[in-house]
């Protein structure tokens, strides 16, 4: 069997969807998804050049042919390893396949048969408590024991310097440079307080800082929420400086969760050997695919450090991200943060539904074990996009 041809398709859900197919001479074809970002999509029709004519059983060593490929256009990081995933995930589902099994019997089997979900609820309706503890409530109500909640840039005033302007989520430069006010630490205890009263002790509940703050303010954040017993505190400080994280984790009095902004098992080395962190979160489509992900949460486990995974991604991604997530012994939850898309369960076929009572149950059928629903698909493409042309 060999690589005869690899295709796109961008599906517009809350981010857009990168969908990847590569074709076989024998007519099966494997379906991929990419953590999205500008120019991914070009970079993954750049890489059939590597593909084509390819055995596709040899999925790392098609993996190290993309990566060295493109070493020139920052296979390291970036777009380049986003795209590789997203081919990677889909020659991983044509492997399992074309050998009748699902993708984790391929990876080690299965410590699992069904993978927790957490919900993540953004910054709520609004930055009230009424509004944090009814969206709580909502999550809890449909099945899910984990949650998530945004703790940053909930204050208007968080930015007070104009050059902080517009900085937004991604705006971690600039606002971890603008030391915490009194009143949004204030703001987040009554807010974090009204979900932790509407949801009560058994539903885990986590907190996400998107790298906005210096360390000295996250270590207050941390200290501010410990009575709250937290899952984990994420990413409370830019991801450029592993230190700093690990001075916020080494004083932290709740668990401290990073690494979705690394890339590879390089990227995170670092994180991992220094225990940086208290659990290691990675975005599978984006990190390096399914078999980077279990080389990194083997490593990890090696310190005895759990790992999740941050998830932003289709019922696709999110399917082969359970397939690892499966065989990983020290694995915590997987995020869903598309609750707002009312099709995204529709858009893959292959079972009742992706996601029931906060669980995904893994298929045993062959691959993915789900297949892309075209019709749902066609109507939610990125206007402009071509359909895996």
């Amino acid at each position: 069997m060999k690589i005869s041809g690899v295709r796109t398709a961008v599906v517009q859900g809350n981010y857009e969807w990168i969908l990847v197919r590569v074709y076989t001479d024998e007519g099966l074809v494997g379906l991929g998804e990419c953590y999205w970002g500008a120019g991914v999509e070009s970079i993954v029709r750049h890489l059939k050049g590597l593909l084509l004519g390819e055995d596709p059983h040899n999925v790392d060593w098609l993996y190290q042919k993309m990566v060295r490929g493109m070493s020139g256009a920052g296979s390291t990081g970036g777009a380049t390893v986003a795209a590789i995933s997203g081919v990677e995930l889909a020659l991983w589902d044509l492997k399992g396949q074309a050998l009748g099994t699902p993708i984790y019997n391929l990876l080690g089997g299965r410590h699992r048969q069904r993978i927790r979900i957490y919900a993540d609820c953004g910054h709520g309706a609004q930055p009230t408590p009424a509004a944090w503890a009814d969206k709580a409530r909502e999550m809890v109500a449909l099945g899910f024991t984990a949650i998530k909640f945004d703790i940053d840039n909930i204050a208007a005033a968080r930015f007070r310097d104009p050059y902080h302007v517009g900085v937004g989520r991604s705006g971690w430069l600039q606002g971890q440079q603008q030391p915490l006010a009194n009143a949004e630490l204030d703001l987040m205890v009554e807010l974090v307080g009204a979900v932790r009263e509407a949801i009560g002790p058994g539903i885990d509940l986590a907190l996400d800082c998107h790298w906005n703050y210096a360390a000295r303010d996250a270590i207050r954040i941390a200290e501010a929420m410990a009575p709250f017993r937290l899952l984990w505190l994420e990413d409370p400080t830019p991801p450029d400086n592993v230190e700093a994280l690990k001075r916020v984790t080494d004083r932290s009095p709740v668990p401290i969760c990073s690494g979705e902004n690394h890339y590879t098992r390089h990227g995170l080395r670092q994180m991992i050997t220094a225990q940086a962190v208290d659990i290691v979160q990675p975005d599978i489509p984006k990190v390096g695919g399914l078999l980077e992900a279990k080389k990194i949460a083997d490593l990890a486990d090696i310190y005895y450090i759990p790992f999740a995974a941050h998830n932003v991604s289709s019922p696709i991604a999110t399917m082969a991200a359970c397939h690892v997530c499966a065989g990983i012994r020290s694995f915590v939850a997987l995020e869903f943060h598309a609750h707002d898309v009312d099709w995204w369960q529709a858009l893959a076929v292959g079972g009742e539904s992706v996601i029931k009572d906060g669980y995904i149950a893994l298929p045993d059928r062959p691959g993915l074990g789900i297949q892309l629903d075209e019709e749902v698909a066609r109507a939610h493409l990125k206007p402009g996009a071509a359909f895996f042309a």
